[in-house]
């Protein structure tokens, strides 16, 4: 056995820029050094790739834990269906039992992490599969409770909600809610930060403009937020409180905090991502095995051009191998 972690990378959609990206990214010395891969993918696809050309090749149903780097044919699909740049019906299909063969081998033990290349939500739902995104998926498939996690250079960002209207993000902030995602982002970013013997140092957003202003702008942070601050500092968790999300990312030179619980999808992504896009890496905590992606998505526009970076797919892998070995 491999003293490397083996990292389990579904492919993505074919017609999007995961392909390309996880080959290129595959091909850095640094990652070949740090991994053992095996990529969940499309055979006619993963066969344009002379680099992917002298691996080991099998199926979902004779995987074992590999040796060395491995190519797992999850899908057949015509050419029609692997076109960069026009995603179908099909391609949505076969993106996401490239994901749920992953979890499949993670599951029995056949990989050691997770790193999952860009799908389309779009395409997978056209394809009559309900998706709203891996975190979801994941969370399901292990039975877990589970938190997503922007994990840059500069800030580490946790979500309360995720792929839900805006709308809705009220009605699911509870003081329960909050608490344990509390709870699990101090655990969770332990390994990741040099706390020197102190648990981590977590910032939680308001909901609404200024923090509420005491409840003249909304209820939630008197009402939920505030609570749920103060019973997990009861349980040892070292959060503070609410803080309006506009004055605390202008401090990035000296950011006060290991990571930040911000409470809907733009509220972090968007600070995490202007800040260091190619470098930031979506982690999901609360598994009992790593998984990581790169922080953009299928950029149709960009497939089959050879322009889009490699860079976020090799941090992504370059990460999960890291929690792995740890």
């Amino acid at each position: 056995m491999s003293a490397r972690p083996v990292v389990g990378i579904s492919l993505g959609d074919v017609s999007g820029i995961g392909p390309e990206v996880t080959v290129a990214a595959l091909a850095r010395p640094a990652v070949r050094r740090a991994l053992v891969p095996v990529v969940f993918g499309d055979g006619p696809t993963l066969e344009r790739f002379p680099t992917l050309a002298r691996w080991a090749r099998t199926t979902p149903d004779a995987l074992a834990r590999p040796e060395g780097p491995t190519v797992c044919v999850v899908s057949q699909l015509a050419e029609k269906d692997r076109q960069p740049g026009r995603p179908t019906r099909r391609g949505g299909q076969a993106q996401y039992a490239y994901v749920q063969a992953a979890i499949a081998a993670a599951r029995a033990g056949h990989v050691d992490a997770l790193c999952t290349a860009p799908v389309s939500k779009e395409q997978i739902s056209r394809a009559g599969i309900p998706f709203m995104g891996h975190t979801e998926v994941l969370a399901e498939a292990f039975g877990r409770e589970v938190l997503m996690l922007m994990d840059g250079p500069r800030v580490r960002v946790a979500l309360a909600t995720n792929h839900v209207p805006l709308v809705e993000v009220s009605r699911l902030l509870t003081v329960e809610r909050l608490v344990a995602q509390l709870q699990l982002l101090s655990r969770g970013i332990a390994p990741l930060v040099k706390a020197e013997g102190r648990a981590p140092r977590l910032g939680v957003l308001s909901f609404n403009p200024h923090a509420g202003e005491g409840g003249l702008l909304g209820r939630e942070e008197v009402d939920v937020i505030t609570p749920a601050i103060r019973r997990a500092r009861r349980l040892r968790v070292d959060a503070h409180g609410p803080l309006a999300a506009d004055g605390l990312f202008a401090r990035v030179k000296d950011f006060p905090y290991d990571a930040v619980l911000a409470m809907y999808h733009d509220q972090g992504l968007i600070p995490a991502k202007a800040l260091d896009f190619e470098r930031t890496v979506n982690v999901t905590l609360g598994l009992p095995v790593p998984r990581t992606s790169p922080d953009h998505g299928t950029a149709y526009g960009l497939a089959g051009k050879g322009e889009a970076s490699c860079v976020p797919m090799m941090e992504a892998l370059l990460k999960a191998a890291r929690l792995a070995a740890r």
